[in-house]
């Protein structure tokens, strides 16, 4: 039976594998690249902007919403090309579901700030 870490060892553990995400998101995947980018910017743009502290945080996260979803479009693609890299339906269908569910989050995040500035 494996060995599973448990308490702060097993958080240290998590923390670690989730840097190496991010690191391999940045590193390996322009869309997500351009993202985080996106995030930076317009995360210290929303502190030069007129809005509540609410808005601020609906703005911000509306941003790391899409980055959640481009890191789970990344795995899945990442899991189609490993299984085959052949052309196949189903693997060109995964692939676009999680293209569109990234498309969608951008459009919600588009929307929410949109709709904060122009109240």
């Amino acid at each position: 039976m494996i060995e599973k870490n448990t308490g702060i060892k097993r958080l240290m553990f998590a923390l670690v594998y989730s840097l190496q995400g991010l690191y391999a998101g940045i590193r390996y995947e322009s869309a997500f690249r351009q993202e985080f980018i996106l995030l930076l910017l317009l995360g210290v743009v929303s502190f030069f902007l007129d809005v509540t502290p609410a808005e601020r945080l609906l703005m911000i996260a509306s941003l790391v919403a899409v980055l959640i979803v481009e890191a789970l479009n990344s795995a899945i693609e990442c899991v189609v090309d490993r299984v085959s890299t052949d052309v196949h339906k189903l693997s060109g269908r995964a692939k676009d579901y999680g293209s569109l569910a990234v498309l969608l989050t951008l459009l919600l995040s588009a929307a929410t700030w949109l709709m904060i500035l122009l109240d």
